[in-house]
């Protein structure tokens, strides 16, 4: 049996390519929609992708599902599970508790783990040339190393109502029912690492054991005691803010995903091309350098979004497809960099990107205006915008300062003042500089304040 965890670190988002050598058939578990590296595998051992699958209706990522089912001819198998409200809109095999794919030697059965999402399934991976048993599991957002996905999204990103303390309540009988009831020695592979906003303290390590969860994961001691309303105040406590897109997310993964098929190369573009998109509205200029970059000059009009290392996670926080028909042109320094870019930008659903350039030297400059710590108190503004995580304003902020998180801020424009100034920070100025350029984009006045936070607090010690 071949299993293959392919990590994506800019969403901290795993999938897995499991093969059956003897038969020469796999399977690709929550694939990301730039698939290549799927093919490729398959290729290199000689197998055909025969089957498509993934655990939940994901709320962060746009599925890959679809689209490596249609490059390949794979059958679609999705989850029949979290009765009608929580039905996939599109046409494909529907999973049950305990349905099994079968590739050659291996088995993969369906466990119906409802917490995180009503519908979860999690796989458990048979190696018949090995065992009879199950020696693996793919946990989805059910259980990470150290944590277990949150419940809460429904509510933060899909507009439920206190659905919270029911998926808190499934997620318990789900450890009790599947996860506690196989053998310690069944490896898991989650479908999240540090960094995701899909739990609060999610482990950086590949995979874990049943064994070593039971033994240490903070939630055993409830399951232990049977105390489900001890284990539901810890879980629902401090979870991450949920970023805004994670709403779109949810309804194009439960509609389906667009094929979007084999992608052409993107093109590079000279400055006059840019220039005429730029003043035609048709596109919007991405400066994917360093904020203090974007500080020091950059494109009129830009969205500042930092790639192409985090570049699928701030695009969904500065950019909105489903309101913006705009196309993306990028700064990248050569062609691998840009298509590098298009493949995070495609994984959150912005397919349109017009192209690349890598020489701003003749487009029309702008200087993001900044207002020093020291003058901050004699600086007019109408409000200051704390754009942290809510934990990071919670253990300290700068006196006044409203929070607005900078992955909600696009879709919360109704409660920014429409005229004024707008002075917003976040820690250092990454995220600020998201934040700031997409409020600008959308029509509001913005200083950044220099330095962010940690410049603000670094002021304070040496008066």
């Amino acid at each position: 049996m071949l299993l293959e965890r392919f990590y994506d670190e800019d969403l901290a988002q795993a999938s897995y390519f499991i093969g059956c050598q003897a038969k020469g058939e796999a399977i690709v578990v929550d694939a990301r929609r730039d698939i290549t590296e799927y093919l490729a595998l398959a290729a290199k051992q000689g197998m055909r992708i025969t089957a498509v699958t993934e655990t939940h209706i994901h709320a962060d990522y746009l599925s890959g599902t679809r689209e490596l089912a249609a490059a390949t001819g794979a059958t679609t198998y999705v989850s029949g599970e979290g009765g009608a409200d929580w039905q996939y809109g599109f046409e494909a095999e529907r999973l049950m508790d305990k349905d099994s794919i079968t590739l050659g030697n291996i088995t993969v059965t369906a466990r119906h783990t409802p917490g995180h999402t009503p519908e979860h399934l999690s796989f458990l991976i048979t190696d018949g040339a090995y065992s009879s048993e199950p020696g693996y599991m793919l946990s989805g957002d059910f259980v990470f190393a150290g944590d277990l996905g949150r419940p809460d999204l429904l509510d933060e990103a899909a507009g439920g109502v206190d659905t919270r303390f029911a998926g808190a309540s499934q997620l318990f009988k789900s450890l009790q029912e599947v996860f506690l009831q196989l053998p310690d020695h069944v490896q898991v592979y989650p479908g999240h690492g540090s960094g995701s906003a899909c739990g609060k303290a999610l482990g950086a390590v590949p995979s874990t054991t049943v064994g070593y969860e039971r033994a240490n994961a903070w939630w055993a001691r409830y399951l232990n005691t049977n105390d489900e309303q001890g284990f539901t105040n810890e879980l629902l406590e401090n979870q991450p803010d949920a970023h805004a897109y994670f709403g779109r997310m949810k309804r194009q993964n439960r509609d389906g995903a667009a094929v979007m098929g084999p992608l052409q190369p993107l093109q590079e573009l000279d400055a006059q091309q840019v220039r005429t998109m730029l003043e035609e509205r048709s596109a919007v200029f991405v400066d994917t350098r360093d904020h203090q970059q974007v500080h020091a000059g950059t494109v009129a009009g830009a969205l500042a979004i930092p790639g192409p290392d985090k570049l699928a996670t701030f695009a969904g926080w500065g950019f909105d497809p489903e309101r913006d028909e705009r196309a993306l042109i990028v700064f990248a320094t050569g062609a691998d960099q840009a298509e590098e870019m298009r493949n995070h930008l495609v994984r959150v659903g912005i397919d349109k990107v017009a192209g690349y350039i890598s020489d701003l030297t003749d487009l029309p400059s702008y200087l993001p205006e900044q207002v020093h710590p020291r003058d901050l108190q004699n600086f007019e503004h109408s409000v200051l915008l704390d754009v942290r995580n809510r934990t990071e304003y919670n253990d300290g902020h700068i006196p006044g300062a409203k929070w607005l998180s900078a992955s909600q801020a696009l879709w919360k424009l109704d409660s920014l003042p429409t005229d004024g100034v707008i002075v917003s920070y976040c820690q250092s100025g990454k995220r600020n500089a998201v934040a700031a350029s997409a409020l600008r984009d959308a029509g509001y006045t913005v200083v950044e304040l220099t330095g962010s936070y940690a410049g603000w607090q670094s002021e304070l010690v040496s008066q």
